[in-house]
């Protein structure tokens, strides 16, 4: 099978990751498609399973480790476990596709050391932490316990930005869409 390439936004819930994908999966010149990670968190209010993300039961998911058909997986919050299932991959590069991945921040990094030479790594950071605080807390879509747990791993996941092939500002969402649409360009076309 052809593999095509793998291409990783990560960063801080709230830092804008999820816009920017979508913004570039819009472009067919790139010849993107999303990998669906699976979770065992149940679903947000118009999640839909097998499109935003394959849900499963915390024992399935369990069960999924233990038989290898994760690439990577990890206990993102306390209960949360999320991973990206090899049938995944392999159905994205049968299409004949390049991979766009938006992944915590570990799982970006875990994705990097198994494909390397494949993998662009994009960190998306903004201009200060309480933006993205007030970011989380204007999309409404956590209880106030996660809602606290996800702004306490802001911190941890900013030191790790620097082990990302690239680091870009979202400061103006509109110009880090164009920067990112140039670096994937550059990437997939060299």
């Amino acid at each position: 099978m052809k593999t095509g390439k793998i291409i990783i936004f990560s960063g801080p819930s709230g830092s804008g990751k999820t816009t920017i994908v979508k913004h570039l999966l819009k472009k067919e010149n790139l010849s993107l498609a999303f990998s669906i990670s699976a979770t065992s968190r149940l679903p947000r209010k118009g999640e839909t399973n097998g499109k935003d993300y394959f849900f499963l039961k915390e024992k399935d998911f369990i069960e999924k480790v233990k038989n290898d058909e994760f690439i990577e997986h990890e206990e993102v919050y306390p209960g949360s476990f999320y991973g990206t299932l090899k049938s995944e991959i392999n159905r994205i590069w049968g299409l004949g596709k390049n991979i766009i991945f938006d992944i915590d921040v570990i799982g970006g990094l875990n994705i990097k050391k198994k494909y390397p030479d494949k993998t662009l790594s994009i960190f998306i950071k903004t201009p200060d932490i309480n933006d993205i605080k007030k970011r989380l807390i204007k999309r409404n879509l956590d209880s106030k316990k996660m809602l606290k747990i996800r702004v306490n791993k802001i911190h941890e996941e900013i030191k790790l930005a620097e082990k990302f092939d690239i680091s870009l500002l979202n400061n103006d969402l509109d110009k880090a869409k164009n920067k990112a649409e140039k670096l994937v360009e550059n990437f997939i076309n060299n």
